[in-house]
């Protein structure tokens, strides 16, 4: 707890002789509780502030699917990086949602909502690129070196985040992203409801569009498996290739043979993308 921002602790466990911790807090983006998950390396007992790896889960997903499947903490731990895992949309009961899984709570796409009933609520851009990362830096012993990964559409929410901005973030990474939403969809039936019929809405949010515009790189990672049910309809990696051959882009784009979509791909690759970051965040 701080002046600015009042926090409840929701659960703590020792892992890795650091600290896995859930948190909930009032968010004013998202007008609504929101809950995330923070693990904090064995380094901040010594006093050192460490660097922050934002990870941004896809679509049904919480907090809790990448601390617990990712396997990811060990080398965290190792390495002296904080890892914090926001949910992937508001939530509550006064929450607009659709009976549908690819859309409403579990499913923010990491936009800001410009349409009713979604606008109300479903400002997560605000919240993951602002709001969350005051939050972090004024309660907790950490920089404010970020970079910023995700899965599918948090892989999509982490690329258009770190490319819109440069100046926040160190390194981003992906984990089969939605590369290409506005020819998908997931992300056309995602976009028409929350920013509307207009095209030129959604084109800040879309990674093969961003990319094919950039003048400023983050250096970027992105692993994609190819018995990925989703690839060839959903996720379009190819497009994102396209798109930094085009301008010259620092993207690593690797694809795996026989890894499909689930946290078994995840974990696979995990400790590679957590070097990639570490090496960024401590240059």
């Amino acid at each position: 707890m701080t002046a600015n921002y009042l926090i409840e602790n929701v659960s703590a466990n020792k892992c890795f002789g650091g600290w896995h911790k859930q948190y909930s807090h009032q968010s004013h983006s998202l007008n609504c509780t929101m809950r995330f998950a923070i693990y904090l390396p064995p380094q901040v007992s010594t006093g050192q502030k460490v660097p922050v790896l934002y990870w941004l889960s896809g679509l049904t997903c919480t907090d809790e699917n990448f601390m617990q499947k990712a396997g990811a903490l060990n080398v965290a731990a190792q390495l002296g990086l904080a890892i914090v895992a926001p949910d992937t949309s508001p939530r509550g009961e006064d929450v607009a949602d659709d009976e549908d899984y690819d859309l409403g709570k579990g499913a923010g796409f990491y936009v800001n909502a410009t349409q009713a009933p979604w606008n109300a609520h479903y400002q997560m851009y605000d919240y993951i690129v602002k709001e969350l990362p005051q939050l972090i830096e004024a309660t907790f012993p950490v920089s404010d070196k970020r970079a910023i990964s995700g899965h599918s559409m948090g892989g999509h929410g982490a690329l258009t985040i770190a490319m819109q901005n440069p100046e926040r973030y160190c390194s981003m990474s992906a984990f089969s992203p939605i590369a290409n939403p506005m020819a998908c969809p997931w992300g056309k039936k995602a976009f028409i409801a929350y920013l509307g019929k207009d095209q030129s809405a959604w084109r800040n949010y879309d990674a093969s569009e961003l990319m094919r515009q950039a003048t400023q790189f983050v250096p970027a990672k992105v692993d994609q498996g190819l018995s990925d049910d989703f690839l060839t309809e959903q996720l379009k990696p190819e497009t994102l290739e396209a798109a930094a051959k085009l301008v010259g882009y620092p993207l690593d784009l690797a694809s795996h043979e026989g890894y499909d979509h689930s946290y078994y791909f995840i974990s696979s690759f995990i400790e590679q993308h957590l070097r990639f970051h570490h090496q960024h965040l401590y240059k």
